[in-house]
């Protein structure tokens, strides 16, 4: 006798019918009729009255549906059990992200990752950086990769790389055509296009920090809420925008991308994690950053 065998048994009985039992169970009829034939073999009685219309149980299949509903319930909560408890011992990894670094190499670290643990259940959250110092302290998230330079005691903070700053231009701009690096005096004229709007410190406050150290003041400033937005009105000509360099990957109609000759002009990238919890998974994706910047002619931590 098979589980699966009570299983059709039951069905049967319930539906008191092989053939709405068969259509329920999504096999054919005749493989199901032929189970039951073979309980009935085993256990030496009939299990239904096939004269009656719908089908009836007999004193003895009375008895087995009593006892296998008992049995199958029994099995189920065990699966249950047996399910929760490899789920519990099963290796969960959050990471939080600013939108930014998915232009750079963070796919890229993410899928050599997968490939080492590929038990691991892994989640991606979009937080800006002032989000994932709440998700840390949380629990929420496990680690998370952001640009800003927030000061915690609890939270550790590794320098991956100092990522160069581009301006994105409109395509009709004055200085679209040309190759050559342009600084940021060139740019003092034209209205400013920052983000995140919100929360606040963020990146938008880097960008505006370095005109403030040159004592350029832009004629106008448009906060917004995201990069892709930034760009949207850079496209319609409502002002330049200061992007890292991999931003450059995104390709957007209307809007080109110059390198900025600019001391100072870079954004960090910032790997965040609880302090005094370097776990396994910690290290193993900083191994993978290294490797890959080393790859790509990177140096780590500048």
């Amino acid at each position: 006798m098979e589980s699966r065998q009570l299983r059709y048994f039951v069905t049967v009985a319930r539906e008191r019918n092989f053939t709405r039992a068969a259509e329920k169970l999504r096999i054919a009829q005749p493989p199901l009729s032929r189970q039951i034939q073979a309980l009935e073999e085993e256990f030496g009685v009939s299990l239904f009255d096939r004269s009656k219309r719908p089908l009836s149980l007999t004193d003895a299949g009375r008895l087995l549906f009593e006892q296998s509903v008992h049995v199958l319930d029994r099995m189920d909560e065990m699966k249950t059990m047996l399910r929760r408890l490899v789920e519990a011992e099963r290796t969960r990894f959050a990471i939080g992200f600013v939108a930014s670094t998915l232009y750079g190499y963070l796919p890229e670290v993410i899928r050599g990752y997968r490939a080492v643990r590929p038990d691991v259940e892994l989640t991606l959250h979009e937080l800006t950086t002032m989000e994932q110092l709440s998700a840390l302290k949380e629990g929420r998230i496990d680690v998370g990769f952001g640009r800003i330079k927030l000061d915690d005691s609890s939270i550790e903070r590794v320098l991956l790389r100092n990522e160069k700053l581009y301006a994105a231009l409109p395509q009709t701009h004055r200085l679209a055509g040309s190759t050559a690096a342009i600084s940021l005096s060139d740019l003092a004229s034209e209205s400013l296009v920052v983000y995140p709007k919100s929360p606040r410190p963020s990146y938008a406050d880097q960008v505006l920090a370095l005109y403030r150290e040159r004592n350029l003041r832009p004629p106008a400033v448009h906060e917004v809420r995201e990069l892709q937005t930034a760009l949207g009105l850079v496209a319609a000509e409502s002002g330049v925008c200061l992007v890292p360099a991999s931003v450059e990957r995104l390709r957007r109609d209307n809007v080109v991308y110059r390198r900025l000759d600019e001391a100072g002009a870079v954004s960090p990238v910032i790997m965040s994690f609880r302090k005094g919890e370097r776990s396994t998974e910690i290290s193993l994706l900083l191994r993978l950053v290294k490797d890959l910047y080393r790859k790509v002619g990177i140096t780590f931590g500048q």
